[in-house]
């Protein structure tokens, strides 16, 4: 990547779809976790900038919410900042007595920034000392499917990471991709033809027929 020299910083390296996610062991406020040792199960990877902060808080409080049916979905949601494990647990426990919500995934502690600068969560031109709002979508053989990017500024649409996993996990079993603003139970789009007799028979198979590329089902 190329960097803006505006910033002065270092090249930014960022993991690549579609390759294994980056491993690391890190101390989280659970224990110890490995990533590759999670393989089997999938796992949503976030980070938030800082602890004991107002927007971080609210994200939390609605990770919360999704954390059981994450869960029932075989997903693992792990968070993480740049902040010592201490500060984690009195922050968790700061929301469980202020909010009454009690925070049930790990939350790594990143203190050495080995886990931010594998996945590319610290921008300069955001902040040095503080990693950006990411989501990584890592599948159940460890391969990275999906990433998200926000600002430190605006908090992310947590329905919209629960939706993202249900998405990757239907186009898994079925083979087949989704459509813009798709959500479960909405049909899904059938793989294009790749000869032209295929196309030729696509409209005989009794998929809902737009064209001979663009064919939905019931999923």
């Amino acid at each position: 990547m190329n960097c803006d020299e505006e910033f002065e910083c270092d090249c930014i390296s960022l993991p690549i779809l579609g390759a294994p996610a980056p491993d690391f062991e890190a101390v989280t406020t659970q224990g110890t976790i490995t990533l590759s040792e999670l393989q089997g199960q999938w796992i949503v990877l976030f980070s938030h900038p800082a602890d004991f902060t107002p927007v971080c808080t609210t994200e939390f409080i609605a990770f919360a919410q999704v954390y059981d049916e994450l869960k029932a979905m075989n997903t693992q949601l792990i968070g993480l900042s740049i902040d010592s494990v201490h500060s984690h647990i009195a922050w968790i426990r700061n929301i469980k007595e202020k909010m009454g919500v009690e925070i049930p995934f790990p939350v790594i502690a990143d203190l050495d920034m080995k886990v931010a600068t594998l996945y590319g969560m610290v921008h300069p031109g955001q902040s040095s000392t503080a990693t950006v709002r990411t989501v990584f979508f890592i599948d159940d053989k460890g391969i990275l499917r999906a990433m998200i990017y926000y600002p430190l500024s605006n908090g992310r649409s947590i329905p919209e990471i629960v939706r993202l996993v249900k998405a990757l996990q239907t186009s898994d079993k079925e083979g087949v991709a989704t459509p813009a603003n798709w959500q479960p139970g909405d049909k899904v789009i059938v793989p294009p033809p790749k000869t032209v007799e295929e196309a030729d028979k696509r409209i005989t198979e009794g998929y809902d027929y737009k064209d001979f590329y663009l064919c939905f089902k019931e999923s």
